[in-house]
């Protein structure tokens, strides 16, 4: 729905570092370590991205997987300080759900669903990690939900009708 092409350069982007793995490879001569790393960047105002990196070394890693974040980045819709909706995100064994919250609740979810949250600039929200909780798949169910959310506008515009015919 919301993956339209955003320009990185122009947003000032921050990044935080979800998890490192240590992949090991086992070869004739021995043992071969790379490290794998998962990195979410956002703006703190509505856009977020997740990238993944490998290398032999933990900086190089980073700096691949936070490359790979401002390729994929997408516009989460917010209403004031919250989501619009209730929406649940999934991708493979992992599930997220994510609820609309009032003003001052804070941000009420788990590690890596928390980082993309705020990252995404959204202050009041719960959510709840359902399933897998390996990084990768809540982080992408997260970004999966906060993909497929919708707006009271772009639903208006989809049912050719205006904003107050929507609301009643």
């Amino acid at each position: 729905m919301n993956r339209t092409m955003i320009d990185a350069s122009k947003l000032e982007l921050k990044e935080q570092v979800i998890n490192i793995n240590r992949v090991t490879k086992v070869v004739k001569g021995g043992r071969n370590f790379r490290f794998a790393a998962l990195v979410v960047v956002g703006d703190e105002n509505g856009h977020v991205g997740v990238g993944t990196g490998k290398a032999q070394e933990v900086p190089e890693a980073i700096r691949k997987a936070i490359e790979d974040a401002k390729k994929h980045l997408i516009y989460v819709p917010r209403v004031g300080t919250s989501v619009p909706h209730p929406i649940r995100g999934e991708y493979g064994a992992g599930a997220v759900l994510i609820m609309p919250a009032f003003e001052g609740t804070g941000v009420i979810a788990g590690g890596p669903v928390r980082a993309v949250l705020e990252l995404a600039g959204i202050k009041d929200v719960r959510a709840k990690s359902l399933g897998s909780d390996n990084p990768r798949n809540v982080v992408n169910a997260t970004i999966n939900g906060l993909t497929n959310m919708k707006t009271v506008e772009s639903v208006a515009k989809l049912r050719g009708r205006t904003v107050e015919e929507i609301l009643g």
